[in-house]
């Protein structure tokens, strides 16, 4: 997660300081926490607290920025950058709490409240972004910058704000900036309703079944987390599956109920798409319109060439160009997969032709007549605990972070392990750690911060708070949580996340932590998934959770050889969603758009193949509708070329653990923020510039 500007008051604000309110009931009214470590006292939080905290908060920035406005001096960075910069603070407050909650553990009122909150947000973001007199003080610092003495940081944020301010409609007619609040307000709205819609409809949905038959194929550890399941619902005696990833992906592995795996992935592949009161076409369609008015009103060809000014890849037509290349690389990978898959439904007298819920199936048969292993085989030596000590490993050995878990500290949820962060004996920061899916919690994972690093005004250090969420396999009644490899490797990347934000070592909350380009925030994170299976870190942690042995040499040899296994689908998945945001954030103009027709030609464009569908359907695809990735899917896709190359610093001395190269990369990467250009970042860490090869070999796609 990151922080594109600190104007937008989102959970991703940074808490820079403390109202000074006296003591009061309604905790975020009080000058702190009265906490360890100034954690939100979350046991005292109610959710009447917030609408009052969030007008509150509001009311202060107004006044705030009036100061601003009829400061007597001329603009100078301190009375105006540095003033709007720290700006805010109990509004930050609350919406770091609010916006985390709301993820992970939202209900009807904390939704109710979010739709309430989001035109009244949309326009006081309006009120300063749009107000002129403030503009023309920043552009007056920005215009006459040299005349400051500015550290490179102080720059780098002055950048930022003005451009922020340009790229928000700043520099407008009176009569377009009206025209833009408008489109900002429905925006706000339809983000927040697309969201809802995801989870009522990933919530409603459930396979359930009666007869032990209809388990066929399914491992023991599946029936149980089945039967778990059905008896949280109240419904003993049957087993019952839902669309979080979990429960459904090992039932499309083992499943041999063919129509049961059809009758699941459908549920999951339609969701937001059955023309009911949660449909999202026509949100979508409305977004979609919206955002290229929105663009062109603000002088961009279209929404991806105002979204990408600012990222790494600078232009749609280098994204395109770099996704048709990995495509091209990637394709005739998944179509021998496909045959390969074909041919054993063939020898085996199925009469039918291979679908996408099928891929699941007859990839595990593969997978374990090829490399003799599967995801039951390994998940004992995966317990979660373990998996978490073996993250905290690599960060010691790498970084000399400690990690101590502490019962003292308040939390939001029963689940949740809360660890105290060390270095030399000095405290880092707090990780909260998340990780079991549930009714409340949106699907997927993801890294926040309930307070992000920074100094106050006065120069004093501010630690995080940092918050890590997942949607793990979780605990049965007889068996610990037990972790697939790829959930493991999810760990490990929100992971990357929150070392980001404990390394952190910035000044100024708007370029801390992650407040870096989207298609640059997750090397760190994606750079930790490499340690994972590494030996030397899974002889650490990879331990049986019955009898403590540590995971078999031959099967780290089996696990190593699968690793690039099913590659072309894996990666054709990802590029064929990746591409969907491209097509319809590359449009220039307002359409009618018929989503499912649009998906059609989308896909038939790039020739995906009928077997596979996109990672995400437009319906689904909380990341670009109401998540901040909007043309930025092929984040992930484009780190990869800086995280494989990254990682070869590391084997390239011998040495997975190397501390000079460590320090490298947190003294350049990590603890940098935003406070620089990130390829300039990469190649002081580095020392050029990466190439795509190394991503190629990384997938086995050369």
């Amino acid at each position: 997660m990151k922080k594109t500007f600190y104007l937008m008051l989102s959970a991703l604000f940074i808490l820079a300081g403390c109202s000074k309110e006296p003591r009061n009931e309604n905790p975020f009214l009080n000058a702190s926490y009265d906490t360890p470590f100034e954690v939100p006292p979350f046991e005292k939080i109610k959710a009447e607290h917030f609408m009052p905290a969030y007008l509150k908060g509001m009311e202060e920035q107004r006044a705030e920025i009036k100061a601003i406005i009829t400061e007597k001096d001329d603009p100078t960075f301190k009375n105006t950058i540095k003033a709007l910069e720290y700006s805010g603070q109990l509004l930050t407050k609350v919406a770091r709490v609010f916006g985390s909650l709301n993820s992970a553990n939202t209900n009807d009122t904390l939704q109710k409240i979010n739709r309430d909150l989001s035109p009244q947000l949309s326009k006081h973001r309006d009120d300063i972004n749009l107000n002129d007199s403030l503009f023309q003080r920043v552009k007056s610092v920005w215009d006459n910058k040299e005349k400051f003495r500015l550290t490179a940081e102080e720059k780098k944020v002055l950048e930022d704000t003005y451009k922020g301010f340009v790229r928000s409609g700043a520099a407008l007619s009176a009569e377009d900036k009206e025209k833009l609040r408008k489109i900002n307000e429905e925006l706000a709205l339809l983000s927040v309703k697309f969201g809802e819609n995801m989870l009522a409809e990933t919530n409603g949905y459930r396979l359930e079944i009666e007869n032990r038959a209809d388990l066929s194929g399914l491992p023991e550890s599946v029936i149980s987390q089945a039967e778990a399941m059905a008896k949280s619902l109240k419904m003993e005696g049957k087993w019952v599956f839902t669309l979080q990833v979990p429960s459904m992906t090992p039932f499309l592995q083992y499943s041999d109920r063919r129509d049961l795996r059809e009758k699941l992935f459908t549920g999951y592949f339609m969701r937001g798409d059955n023309d009911n009161d949660r449909d999202n076409k026509a949100i979508i369609a409305r977004i979609t319109n919206l955002r290229v008015e929105r663009s062109r009103l603000l002088g961009y060809e279209s929404y991806a060439d105002f979204a990408l000014e600012r990222n790494m890849a600078k232009t749609p037509e280098k994204v395109f160009e770099f996704l048709s290349q990995v495509w091209n690389a990637a394709t005739p990978v998944a179509k021998a997969e496909a045959a390969a898959q074909q041919a054993i439904i063939d020898s085996e007298g199925g009469k039918f032709r291979l679908e996408p819920w099928d891929w699941w199936y007859y990839t595990e048969k593969i997978k374990r007549e090829k490399y003799n292993i599967s995801d039951e085989v390994t998940r004992p030596y995966f317990m979660i605990d373990n998996v978490m000590d073996g993250m905290f490993y690599v960060a010691n050995r790498l970084y000399g972070l400690e990690f101590t878990k502490r019962s003292d500290i308040p939390k939001y949820h029963p689940d949740v392990n809360t660890f105290e962060v060390k270095r030399d004996g000095k405290h880092v920061g707090i990780l909260m750690i998340d990780n079991y899916p549930r009714p409340s919690k949106r699907g997927g994972a993801w890294c926040g911060a309930f307070r992000g690093q920074s100094r106050d005004i006065k120069g004093k250090m501010i630690t995080p708070v940092v918050t890590m969420v997942t949607n793990s396999t979780p605990p049965t009644a007889d068996k610990p949580a037990l972790l697939t490899a790829d959930e493991a490797s999810t760990l490990f990347h929100e992971f990357g996340h929150a070392l980001h934000q404990l390394l952190s070592n910035s000044t100024y909350p708007g370029v801390s932590g992650t407040s870096v380009p989207r298609d640059f925030v997750e090397l760190p994170s994606q750079i930790m998934e490499h340690w994972v299976l590494e030996p030397e870190v899974l002889k650490v942690y990879a331990k049986h959770y019955q009898t403590g042995e540590v995971i078999p040499a031959e099967i780290v040899e089996k696990l190593e050889k699968a690793g690039k296994f099913n590659t072309g689908f894996i990666t054709v998945e990802y590029l064929a969603a990746a591409l969907l945001d491209m097509e319809y954030h590359a449009l220039t103009q307002p359409a009618d758009i018929d989503i499912r027709e649009f998906e059609k030609k989308a896909m038939e464009k790039y020739g995906l193949i009928p077997e596979i569908k996109p990672r995400y359907r437009s319906t689904y695809f909380n990341h670009i509708w109401a998540s901040g990735y909007s043309a930025g899917y092929y984040s992930y896709i484009w780190c990869e070329i800086l995280d494989a190359d990254a990682f070869k610093a590391f084997k390239e001395t011998g040495d997975i653990f190397n501390r000079e190269v460590a320090s490298r990369f947190e003294n350049e990467i990590l603890s940098k923020g935003g406070t620089r250009d990130p390829l300039e970042m990469y190649i002081a860490f580095r020392g050029k510039e990466p190439g795509i090869d190394a991503l190629l070999e990384n997938r086995g796609l050369k």
